[in-house]
């Protein structure tokens, strides 16, 4: 029988955070009791870049995603709160990234172009921020604990992602950074530079908690990322010419090369497009837009020793302890 190593990985965190939340609420093990929360998160993570999409042209944000290729991404975090209102979030989060042309259903209209020319990608992506959580309700609060309290909150922040985008080839998953496929740092191409596998982003999202206990709670979250490329699915833009493999190439990788920058099914149209040497003045991406993706998160965390904050509180001005 197989197993599933990330999960049994995230099932052992689970447990090793619930038993140190457990311990939290009884001794105290921060010098600033209840303001520091730890927690997990998991759920689907959605590409959104120039690969497969529905129907049409194709759009930005949500109109093209390709729910049969989303996975469940996985996190861990820790939140800092100055008050109760702002709160500062460090997490580490991991998923994958997939697009496929083939995905693009066969109506006959502008998706077509994208239909037949048949590119897919799939990445690992590992991500790390910072982020600030903004709760504007606990303005309007009673400060009498957390117990059954739904927190609404906005964030944004500021974060790195790795990515190492790569294509089926034979059964085997071929890395397609190396092989320049739109001839990225090649002298011919001199507008095309070679993209970073490590990229910033930018983070904006919103969700809510809901309190079930003074020291835990579970909520739900939806959070997206402007990236500063557009190759985390190796497409952006032109064909080129692949008698350039063989110059920067070695013989290996120049064959996967040939092999992999044109995949198109066409069926001469349009153009009659039937050949890769019909291909060079034709789209293979788009440019004018950025890839970016979000993802829906279900999160439970811990606020530690949230019970001797909350006897705080009630002694003190509701300010914030």
């Amino acid at each position: 029988m197989r197993t599933n190593v990330p999960f049994v990985r995230f099932i052992v965190l689970f447990l090793s955070l619930t038993i140190l939340a457990s311990r939290a609420s009884s001794q105290s093990i921060t010098t600033d009791n209840g303001k520091w929360e730890i927690g997990l998160g998991f759920g689907p993570m959605f590409f959104l870049g120039d690969l497969g999409g529905t129907a049409g042209i194709g759009k930005p944000f949500v109109k093209d995603l390709d729910f049969p290729l989303t996975k469940i991404s996985k996190n861990v975090y820790a939140n800092y709160y100055t008050t109760e209102w702002l709160g500062f979030r460090l997490a580490i989060n991991h998923g994958v990234l997939e697009g496929d042309d083939a995905e693009a259903p066969n109506k006959g209209g502008a998706e077509m172009d994208r239909l037949e020319r048949n590119l897919s990608f799939k990445t690992n992506v590992l991500e790390g921020y910072l982020a600030a959580e903004l709760y504007p309700t606990v303005f309007f609060e009673r400060y009498d604990g957390l117990e059954r309290k739904f927190r609404p909150y906005g964030l944004t922040g500021i974060g790195v992602m790795k990515f190492n985008p790569k294509a089926n080839l034979d059964g085997k998953w071929i890395a397609l950074h190396p092989l320049r496929l739109e001839g990225q740092g090649m002298a011919e191409y001199p507008d095309r530079k070679e993209y970073k596998l490590v990229q910033k982003e930018l983070l904006l999202g919103f969700g809510f908690k809901y309190y079930l206990k003074e020291n835990f709670y579970v909520g739900l979250e939806i959070l997206h990322r402007n990236l500063y490329t557009d190759y985390i699915d190796d497409a952006s833009t032109f064909y080129i010419d692949p008698i350039y493999f063989d110059s920067y190439l070695s013989p290996a990788d120049a064959a996967n090369a040939r092999r992999l920058y044109y995949r198109g099914i066409y069926q001469g149209a349009p153009g009659n497009v039937t050949s890769p040497d019909d291909v060079l003045t034709y789209q293979r991406g788009d440019p004018k837009e950025n890839d970016a993706y979000f993802s829906t998160i279900f999160r439970i965390g811990w606020r530690l020793n949230a019970e001797n904050a909350a006897q705080r509180r009630q002694l003190r001005c509701p300010v914030f302890y």
